[in-house]
């Protein structure tokens, strides 16, 4: 049974953890409420892009310090975005968790948003790798079929056009107004106890600053689902990418564990009735499944099909 522990420190950020007494290492996440469902239009991409700057130096540490320092510690560290979160996470050793809640709250609260144009070119050159590969492009254009002119339809990677012009201005107006306390979960599983885990969160905050606590965000619902769309983008490919779905239901809705076992049965395993059906069969694709997304206040379901003319 899990027996998690949950507290609220003083700058309003929450900490969750369960202590798992037989492994040797902890599992450290900042769960930041900042995806691209809160960008406005011209700052599409802002949050994927802060991100990736996360990485390129703090106010103690530069970038090659980071990745040594979790190198030296035979340490996992990465970070992802999604339209609703972006999270830096790492595995680690138990007895380097201190050093690494110090660089991960340093990289977190204090970034110096350093190498800037550097990495405005790397998000740019992984625009142009995620456009060239039509299995993940489909579904952002499934999203915009779906949600239509709301945040929700846009993809998380952004726009060339926003990440080659926007500003360090801009930038840091954005990180300063969502990466506050109240906007943050802190999370560890492993060989750690909730008491020691708060003591040196609040130790590493003293050194970094303690982020601010303003009033808590609320996010604008969705307050309309949007009607029934249709996306296609010609590319010169062998085959056609093909997503077909509908709004689904939000992550707290009660049928959320229905939904899952519908998708297992209708799309999620090697046994479902569309991988069986569609490619065990009749040999019509190499790639069939179902899918399933779940948001604060809507959700997507889906089927993707990739297969010749």
């Amino acid at each position: 049974m899990q027996k998690y522990v949950l507290s609220e420190l003083d700058s309003g950020e929450r900490v969750i953890s369960e202590k798992v007494a037989s492994v040797r290492s902890v599992s450290l996440g900042f769960w930041i409420g900042a995806g691209s469902r809160d960008e406005r239009d011209g700052r599409a991409g802002v949050s994927h892009f802060i991100e990736h700057l996360l990485f390129k130096g703090s106010r103690s540490y530069d970038a090659q310090q980071i990745a040594e320092t979790f190198d030296a510690m035979g340490a996992e560290l990465n970070a992802a975005t999604s339209r609703e979160h972006t999270v830096v996470y790492s595995r680690v050793p138990d007895r380097h968790v201190d050093e690494a809640l110090q660089v991960m709250t340093d990289m977190v609260f204090a970034p110096r948003f350093a190498e800037l144009d550097q990495e405005r070119e790397v998000v740019l050159e992984e625009i142009a790798m995620y456009e060239d590969t039509p299995q993940e492009l489909v579904h952002d254009l499934f999203s915009q079929a779906v949600f239509g002119s709301h945040a929700l339809g846009r993809p998380v990677i952004g726009t060339a056009e926003v990440i080659s012009t926007i500003s360090r201005r801009a930038i840091a107006g954005y990180h300063r107004s969502m990466y506050t306390g109240p906007n943050i979960v802190v999370s560890a599983a492993g060989n750690i106890t909730h008491e020691r885990l708060l003591a040196l969160l609040e130790n590493a905050e003293r050194r970094t600053g303690e982020p601010s606590r303003p009033v808590p965000r609320v996010r604008r619902p969705l307050a309309r689902t949007p009607s029934p769309g249709l996306r296609f983008q010609r590319k010169d490919t062998e085959q056609y990418h093909l997503c077909l779905g509908a709004p689904g239901i939000s992550r707290s809705d009660r049928r959320r564990f229905a939904a899952s076992i519908l998708d297992s049965i209708l799309g999620g395993s090697a046994s479902s009735r569309l991988f069986q059906e569609i490619r065990e069969k009749r040999g019509m694709a190499y790639s069939v499944y179902s899918f399933a997304s779940q948001y604060i206040d809507t959700g997507l379901i889906g089927i993707y099909v990739g297969t010749r003319e």
